[in-house]
């Protein structure tokens, strides 16, 4: 009954962080739309201060190779904190078992108990969804040939087959439904212990529902007849939310303050919440033998917090100084451009330096993190949109501007009404130093581009401004606009018609040229 019940608490919880994200995420874009277009009423007089705040120390600017190089050390890292995890959750299975311990049964059960890793690689990579399920379902796939193949005549294949889709099939599909789309990817596993909470709520009601009848209590026979029995029973499971509302809340703002002071990463929380999940089908199937005891079944998370500390060290750089800043412009309501462009090239960029950008709708599934959502939730996003000119500074000072554990970068984004964008964007430029602008579709009517163009060819600090075009832009209005800027501070991209633009193309422009080896002189015979 105990393992029955928790199994069934946490598919109803899935299902609700599945509803719950796409409500919160859809409701935050309204809600970011109608704040840009709500003007405020002083914005200010147009003006930064005459000396703002300079960047500390001097630029550290990486290669495309050392991006790479970063780039191949988080996965090395990710797969092997895997395979730890899961050689322990072996041996530790086995042990509660009392079956062999022996090196072709740990590697063989290892390997097919790595697929947690997998989650995480689609989030580094931004995997499609179609390539994500199919990637889910090839590993279970494979997963029950290695075992088929290394288990002796007394298993059958039947058995094999109803072994691992209760062990690996259900945590995969609980796992794939929460990181399948963009906003269940983004929102719903920051909600999943929410719901956690309120359908454990829920499930104690019921417990108090039950054993109410078992004693015969007038009190539910008078309320049974007065609502009716399925009214009654919907009362026990809905009011006991009421009283979770509280701790559920708490638990939100944990999650939120512990993101924003980078106690937890983005990363480092899906890695933790998809091993939890898959080390929950062992500790229910122990319940019936140790009780409480099954926890133990959890103690291969223990290497997670470890993985962490040793990974900080090995993914941060070796050299000194402020690592770069890039900045990230666009054409709005060009969401697919943009949104193709973020998962390809600015998430490998976010292993080299900073990214600052003016938050839009067209990002917010890619951008919104645990502090927008719970910030959201507590009713407070007004609270992040700067009114006036004398708002920008203390937003920039709020920038999260060191790298997670894993040495990935976080995001960072102005919230703007329609009139104090410019004013921000001035002051972005100023903090930046290499640009990313989206113009594919531009037209010499998308006043805002023109006028961001315009910022950019006067700015004095920018290494250089990437622009990504297409036949359908305008390109001689952005030129007029660029009229006046440093020879070579603009790099042209276009995109042909029969074939987009390559992220390792886009990759390489941001990133400065290799210098050229000095030759070596030839001593004569």
């Amino acid at each position: 009954m105990a393992s029955g019940k928790i199994f069934f608490l946490l598919v109803v919880a899935t299902l609700l962080a599945l509803v719950g994200a796409w409500v919160v995420a859809r409701s935050y874009r309204r809600s970011m739309q109608r704040l840009m277009k709500a003007p405020v009423a002083e914005p200010g007089d147009g003006s930064l201060p005459a000396s703002p705040p300079a960047v500390a120390g001097p630029t550290r600017f990486p290669s495309l190779a050392d991006n790479d190089d970063a780039y191949r050390r988080l996965l090395v890292s990710f797969i092997g904190l895997t395979l730890v995890i899961a050689l322990s959750r072996t041996v530790l299975t086995q042990l509660i078992a009392d079956g062999p311990i022996t090196l072709k049964t740990v590697a063989t059960l290892g390997a097919a108990y790595a697929w947690p890793v997998l989650p995480v690689l689609a989030v580094i990579g931004r995997w499609s969804r179609p390539r994500f399920v199919g990637a889910m379902l090839g590993w279970l796939v494979l997963a029950i040939a290695l075992l088929s193949w290394r288990t002796n005549e007394n298993v059958s294949f039947a058995q094999i087959v109803g072994w691992m889709l209760f062990d690996t099939g259900l945590p995969l599909i609980v796992v794939t439904a929460l990181c399948l789309g963009g906003a269940t990817r983004a929102v719903g596993a920051w909600l999943a212990p929410l719901f956690i909470v309120f359908s454990a709520s829920s499930q104690l009601g019921l417990d108090l529902l039950a054993a109410m009848i078992e004693a015969e209590s007038p009190f539910i026979a008078w309320l049974a007849g007065w609502l009716g029995a399925t009214t009654a029973f919907t009362l026990f499971a809905v009011l006991p939310w009421l009283i979770a509302w509280w701790p559920a809340r708490a638990l939100g703002r944990w999650l939120a303050e512990s993101y924003r002071e980078r106690r937890i990463s983005e990363l480092f929380y899906l890695f933790t919440a998809v091993w939890t999940i898959a080390l929950i089908g062992p500790a229910l199937g122990a319940i019936g033998d140790l009780g409480w005891g099954a926890m133990v079944c959890f103690a291969p998370l223990l290497w997670i917090p470890l993985g962490a500390a040793l990974m900080q060290g090995f993914a941060g750089p070796a050299d000194t100084g402020r690592p770069p800043t890039l900045l990230v412009l666009r054409v709005f309501q060009q969401d697919a451009n943009v949104q193709a462009i973020f998962d390809r090239v600015i998430e490998r960029w976010r292993l080299s330096g900073n990214t600052v950008l003016i938050a839009g709708t067209d990002l917010a599934d890619r951008t919104i993190d645990a502090d927008d959502i719970f910030t959201f939730i507590d009713g407070r996003l007004g609270e992040r949109f700067i009114n006036r000119v004398a708002d920008i500074e203390p937003r920039l000072r709020q920038f999260e501007l060191e790298p997670d554990v894993e040495g990935r970068y976080r995001v960072n984004e102005c919230y703007c009404h329609d009139n104090t964008w410019q004013q921000a964007l001035d002051r972005l430029v100023g903090i930046s130093d290499v640009v990313l602008m989206d113009l594919r579709n531009f037209k010499a009517k998308n006043a805002g581009c023109v006028h961001e163009l315009g910022v950019l060819a006067r700015a004095g600090n920018l290494a250089r401004v990437v622009i990504l075009s297409n036949p359908q832009t305008e390109r001689g209005a952005a030129l007029a606009a660029t009229a006046g800027a440093p020879e070579g501070r603009f790099v042209w991209l276009e995109e042909k018609d029969e074939a987009a633009l390559k992220p390792a193309e886009v990759l390489a422009a941001l990133f400065p040229a290799p210098s050229p080896r000095p030759l070596r002189a030839e001593l004569p015979d």
